[in-house]
């Protein structure tokens, strides 16, 4: 199977230790694995709390550290909700993270739409489609001039390496219609072909009238037999897809790496 894939790990509740998460992204970059993936949660409220806790390591933070752990596979947030954090200190997050891991970092992003952790960092839900652009401008700033300006003030936007691919989560139209207004790819949370079908279409052609070439990057389940995981990923290929981002189940180490160790079977 030619398609690369990439693998979600668990940054949050009690399998999110620093032993397991290093296990876990060693155990994927030795096994050849295009990429891993951090969620974003910032505040979740004690009566959503199942699952996890209420525990979630930062995402840019854990990649950071994932980072000095691992020497080149990939590091991806999957995805970075942008309002949720101001521009000024999220763009230097991001540009030094991306430097320190020898520019291995991947952003995906997205809007939000958590009522109780919009509450809690003080931005109203409603403004997080404008919000979001607007951060997405200045990250394209940031990344192609010296000096940017924010709140009336210039200053030099250092360190500048390059600029990480930006990728764009959420549904047709109104992600892929972001993502074609700022030069980024598109991530579609499914790997249901006949949903994702049409919209990549659509993405391609908005791209192309565009002038940009962004990939598409599909998170989701590829099935439980090889036979149905080899299907699913060459009609994945087939519609457009370029990565396919998914997971195993695991709260241990050990359940870790047998559940990639089947995945990996069923990919090759």
């Amino acid at each position: 199977m030619t398609i690369p894939v990439g693998l979600t790990l668990r940054n949050m509740g009690t399998q999110s230790t620093r032993d397991l998460l290093r296990h876990c992204a060693l155990e994927a970059e030795a096994a050849g694995y295009h990429s891993i993936w951090i969620t974003d949660h910032i505040a979740i409220p004690p009566d959503d709390a199942e699952g996890s806790g209420g525990r979630y390591l930062d995402p840019l933070a854990t990649l950071s550290w994932l980072g000095g752990q691992t020497t080149k596979i990939l590091l991806g947030t999957g995805v970075l909700v942008l309002p949720y954090r101001p521009k000024v200190p999220l763009a230097k997050w991001i540009a030094t993270v991306q430097e320190l891991t020898g520019e291995r970092l991947i952003i995906g992003a997205g809007i939000g739409w958590m009522q109780a952790e919009f509450k809690a960092v003080g931005v109203p839900l409603s403004h997080r489609a404008r919000v979001s652009e607007e951060i997405l401008e200045f990250l394209n700033e940031c990344f192609s001039q010296e000096v940017v300006s924010a709140n009336g003030q210039e200053f030099l936007f250092k360190p500048q390496p390059k600029k990480p691919p930006i990728f764009i989560g959420g549904a047709a139209p109104h992600a892929i219609d972001r993502a074609v207004k700022f030069g980024a790819g598109w991530i579609p949370m499914t790997t249901d072909t006949e949903k994702l079908a049409p919209a990549i279409k659509y993405f391609r052609a908005k791209a192309d009238a565009a002038g940009t070439n962004a990939p598409v990057y599909a998170f989701g389940r590829l099935g439980n037999e090889r036979n149905e995981v080899q299907d699913r990923l060459r009609a994945l290929e087939e519609i457009g897809v370029d990565v396919v981002i998914t997971g195993v189940k695991y709260d241990t180490a050990d359940q870790f790496s047998s559940g990639l160790e089947k995945l990996s079977a069923q990919i090759s």
